[in-house]
């Protein structure tokens, strides 16, 4: 079992205490309960990986790259000479 310190704002404050009241639980009850409840909504919301919504950009073959990697070198010129001609 682990300990932890949080500092809540005054209004977090006032809603823990007004849950305590209310239902007759103990803060870390209270505290517990509302940290696996948002586990549950979590899930949900963030149910893949950062490579899984990476996908979901469709950036297409190179993203946003000019040119390939190997070819760097060779097309900056044309690239910073493209922008600054605008």
């Amino acid at each position: 079992m682990g300990t932890r310190s949080v500092r809540l704002d005054e209004e977090t404050e006032k809603e823990l205490r007004r849950l305590t009241k209310m239902t007759g639980l103990s803060v870390s009850e209270i505290l517990k309960r509302g940290v696996l409840a948002y586990g549950n909504v979590a899930r949900h919301e963030w149910a893949g990986r950062p490579f899984d919504i990476y996908q979901v950009l469709d950036l297409g073959p190179g993203g946003y790259a000019r040119a390939p990697a190997k070819d760097a070198k060779s097309t900056i010129a044309s690239v910073v000479g493209h922008k600054h001609r605008k």
